[in-house]
């Protein structure tokens, strides 16, 4: 911790009847602190979790300028009973899978109604003016349902170049539940723009949560923007050093999943804490053994500075 920079993520890693609690540097991607336990974790034992830091941090002389976790109901009342002056950031980006996952949905709802409006037919050529007119209906609705499908992601796609604007304007004609939904998405990332701060960014999302109140269906599609782990997400924007995503304990749990596709015996409780204690020691010493290598590339490219 001789390098800490002042800034958290933690986080909680199931496996099997275990859960690994762990602490990681949100800057260095380095990790200070974890406890592997043997049931879920309770509010018990993430605050005697976090209790155990905090003295590490007193003992060291550290200030918490910030930690970022996920929207897990067990952190709000620990940190803010440990570490009040410091800002508690929630994870903003479950919050927007999960509002892109629920506009796909209403894209494949209205997939399926279209599916359901195609007239049936008898097998064979359509004969007569009725038969052909349905057989030109059945293929607009067709075109426009694979159209809905082969550009589902231009709905969650961050920035679109003026032919995927002119292509999500042509497929969501006669949709406006679409297009207010893509409307609305934009206005959430929009509200995690760092030119902006907290407090703007709240009354914005007020506005946005009494536009959302007026129409049922929608209240009933983005429940996620009337929680308040929105909110915490918003933190971010009074601090330009406090990481918006908990990206480096997440980094470190795909890392653990990765080595156990191969070391099978990381199984237990006792093989789980030690594989993570080598993974902390490989950790600090990762920087002596990049020195010889950065040296010998320097040498071979005639940039090593003599000595």
């Amino acid at each position: 911790m001789a390098d800490f920079s002042g800034y958290l993520a933690a986080d909680e890693l199931y496996d099997g009847p275990f859960c690994v609690l762990s602490i990681v540097d949100n800057h260095r991607f380095r990790r200070l602190a974890y406890e592997v336990l043997d049931q879920n974790p309770t509010q018990e034992d993430m605050d005697r979790f976090f209790r155990r830091f905090r003295e590490e941090l007193d003992r060291r002389g550290l200030t918490l300028f910030g930690i970022t976790t996920e929207g897990s109901p067990l952190y709000p009342a620990v940190l803010a009973d440990l570490f009040p002056e410091s800002p508690h950031q929630s994870c903003a980006f479950p919050l927007l899978k999960e509002l892109n996952k629920e506009l796909l949905k209403a894209v494949a709802s209205v997939r399926r109604e279209l599916k359901a409006q195609q007239p049936k037919r008898p097998r064979g050529r359509p004969s007569g003016r009725v038969a052909s007119k349905e057989v030109r209906r059945q293929k607009r609705l067709q075109a426009r349902i694979a159209d809905l499908f082969d550009y589902r992601s231009l709905f969650v796609q961050r920035i679109l170049t003026p032919g995927e604007k002119r292509i999500l304007q042509r497929i969501t004609r006669g949709f406006p539940l679409l297009r207010v939904l893509r409307s609305i998405l934009d206005e959430v990332c929009r509200l995690f723009d760092r030119r902006c701060r907290t407090d703007p960014a709240l009354e914005k999302l007020a506005r946005l949560r009494r536009r959302v109140r007026r129409f049922k269906s929608l209240g009933k599609i983005l429940k996620k923007a009337f929680t308040p782990n929105i909110e915490k997400a918003l933190t971010v924007l009074d601090d330009s050093l406090l990481p918006s995503t908990s990206n480096a304990v997440e980094r470190a749990s795909r890392r653990h999943r990765k080595r156990q596709k191969t070391i099978y015996q990381v199984r237990t409780r006792e093989h789980l804490a030690q594989r993570i204690a080598v993974d902390m020691q490989r950790d600090a010493q990762a920087e002596g053994r990049r020195q010889p290598s950065t040296r010998l590339q320097e040498e071979r490219n005639g940039t090593a500075c003599s000595r």
